[in-house]
């Protein structure tokens, strides 16, 4: 018999699969979203996005049941600030940069987490390897291959409060399970939806929009986050890690077949070197916390 934390038996290709199908869902409801901005601008598509997704999630959570305790208040309240605010700076990325650049820019933000909850050598290595592949992508020096330098600067914004998504979401899952992801999506959506409203006003409900946010919020939240969840109950934490880190290439490829953005050989390179980054610290991270501890003599 398994343990109660071990994957089911049998249920790796199932879960692989349901793996990629929500980094599939993620980025095709991250392409809808940019072909919305023309008619509500990124602030318009995000706040609708987050505030069709609250709703979505309320109506399956039920956060009004949970029972707060003060302590964890802090948690949570930064784990949705730091939601709304990345979904807003990604979207504000996402004008200028092509879609798997941006994901990959913004991968430096868990990779980052990556990093330091682990203390091993070769971890230097990967670091090593992330800004190299950052400095392809980057304007530091003139080629072909660099990107919009604003954008840019979002997408790393957007990276740092994944970072804090990821710790803090931790720490408020702990304490509110399940409807800590409504919980803080209700923040996220008092933080982004004024900016939206203010920015395209009553464009937001028009027939040409709406849909588009009810697709968007489906794609990108409630079908994603549910396959995700499944996923991470029956596979060990190194493959899912491992796996979620191939996601700037699905965004790569979703932003080409359904966008037309064609990227430059040594931009295809960047990525590479930062999901092989974002690899390597998610085996070592992973083999350090399943490493037996020491007994003291």
């Amino acid at each position: 018999m398994s343990s109660p934390g071990s994957p089911r038996q049998g249920s790796y290709p199932g879960s692989v699969l349901l793996l990629l199908v929500a980094m599939a869902s993620i980025q095709s409801g991250a392409s809808l979203a940019k072909t919305l901005f023309q008619s509500v601008g990124a602030p318009g598509a995000v706040a609708l996005r987050t505030a069709l997704a609250t709703v979505m999630l309320c109506v399956v959570l039920r956060p009004w049941r949970v029972k707060s305790t003060g302590g964890s208040r802090v948690a949570l309240g930064i784990y949705g600030v730091s939601l709304g605010v990345m979904n807003f700076l990604y979207y504000q990325a996402l004008r200028t940069l092509p879609l798997g650049i941006t994901v990959a820019i913004e991968f430096t933000g868990p990779l980052t987490v990556a990093v330091i909850s682990s203390r091993r050598p070769v971890d230097f290595l990967w670091i090593v390897l992330a800004a190299a592949g950052l400095a392809l992508l980057l304007p530091l020096a003139r080629t072909q291959a660099n990107v919009d330098l604003t954008g840019a600067l979002f997408a790393l914004g957007a990276g740092a409060c994944w970072a804090l998504y990821i710790v803090f979401g931790q720490k408020a899952g702990a304490d509110y399970g399940a409807q800590a992801v409504a919980l803080g999506s209700i923040i996220a959506s008092i933080i982004v939806v004024p900016v939206g409203i203010a920015a395209a006003g009553t464009r937001l409900l028009s027939p040409a929009a709406l849909p588009y946010g009810l697709a968007i919020a489906l794609l990108s939240t409630a079908l994603p986050y549910t396959l995700e969840m499944i996923a991470l109950t029956r596979l060990p934490a190194r493959t899912f890690g491992i796996l979620m880190s191939i996601e700037p290439v699905f965004a790569a490829l979703v932003g080409w077949v359904m966008l037309r953005e064609r990227l430059a050989a040594v931009q295809w390179l960047a990525i590479g070197m930062i999901i092989l980054a974002s690899i390597g610290t998610t085996w070592t991270a992973t083999a350090q916390r399943a490493a037996p501890v020491p007994m003291p003599e």
